[in-house]
């Protein structure tokens, strides 16, 4: 029994190769290398002892797709590959819809003639708008989404959900992330972002280590407790175990379900920082500037239904979080590059 990972060298997808295999699951992996590193597909080896097939292939490329299904018994997908930079998907919509919806339904495609009917889907909890109050729920409506990354995730899940209805034996599991941070606690693999980092764990990482000289804290005027904009932080390890868990479940049930993975808590930008500057003995400079269009003051999970489904919750802490970041910037200050 193989579980075929796409985007399996990306920073969720490479915590997730690790935890798979530490359950007993044999994985193949597929990567087109975008927003990748091979050096974190060699580390992922190293830390699990683990060898396993590996194509580098765009999720487009149907014939790719059809060789990969053939040359191996594949059970189940956990589907991480995507574009995934808000800011650059206004500026690039189509490169973002052909690759994440297209991708999606040619991938949905080569599954369904190779008899492999069930998916994890990377999503996110943009697909709950603006509109939602905190904690949000998996029955809260969806689809108010203010870029084409999100919508991209929002499309994604009504086609699956589609799939579903349209052939019963088919079995999806829509995850909805919130902010996975943090890095494997060997140091050894953790986020890789290209140029600017999009994300605030990065950036502060970045700034601590010396690589930026501030961070840009976007509105001190929320209607929060110090003012900044707070969020549900979630550990990439406990996000990766969540992925254990979802095909655990997959392989065993049929239909569309729906889990957040957070921590059912937020965490405030500054307290963030401090608790980053605390644990690791750095200093963060930053500078507050304006508010960012888009952004809400208040975005946070209600997990329990993972935690009664999937018997799936958090372990790590926002201190855990912020010390194996820092483990893995101040190792790899260059991230991948060797």
């Amino acid at each position: 029994m193989a579980i075929l990972i796409t985007g399996g060298c990306g920073f969720i997808g490479s915590h997730t190769c690790i935890e798979m295999l530490a359950a007993g699951y044999d994985i193949v992996v597929l990567d087109n290398y975008y927003n990748a590193s091979p050096i974190a597909l060699q580390r992922v080896k190293e830390l699990s002892g683990r060898d396993f097939p590996f194509y580098e292939c765009d999720i487009r490329d149907e014939a790719g797709l059809r060789k990969i299904f053939a040359e191996n018994k594949i059970d189940a997908v956990i589907h991480f590959a995507g574009l995934k930079a808000v800011g650059e998907s206004v500026q690039k919509p189509l490169e973002y819809y052909d690759n994440n919806v297209g991708g999606t339904v040619t991938l949905c495609r080569v599954m369904a003639e190779a008899g492999c009917k069930r998916m994890i889907f990377s999503s996110s909890a943009t697909v709950y708008g603006m509109s939602n109050p905190s904690p949000l729920l998996e029955t809260y409506h969806t689809g108010e989404v203010t870029n084409p990354y999100g919508r991209t995730k929002y499309i994604i899940e009504e086609i699956l959900k589609d799939v579903c209805v349209s052939d019963p034996a088919w079995s999806v599991v829509l995850l909805r992330y919130f902010n996975p941070i943090g890095a494997h606690e060997s140091g050894r693999i953790g986020e890789n972002p290209n140029g600017i980092p999009n994300n605030l764990m990065p950036y502060i990482s970045q700034v601590a280590i010396g690589k930026r000289p501030f961070l840009s804290v976007f509105g001190d005027d929320y209607d929060t407790p110090d003012g900044t904009g707070v969020r549900d932080y979630i550990h990439v390890v406990d996000l990766a175990k969540g992925h254990v868990r979802a095909t655990d479940f997959a392989l065993k049930n049929t239909g569309a379900e729906v889990f957040n993975l957070g921590t059912g808590k937020g965490t405030s930008v500054l307290e963030l920082v401090k608790t980053f500057e605390r644990v690791n003995g750095v200093a963060v400079p930053y500078k507050v500037t304006p508010r960012r269009p888009g952004d809400i003051a208040t975005c946070y999970s209600d997990p329990h239904k993972a935690e009664a489904v999937l018997q799936w919750k958090t372990e790590k802490t926002v201190e855990d979080m912020c010390r194996d970041t820092w483990r893995w910037q101040s190792q790899n200050p260059n991230g991948f590059e060797e």
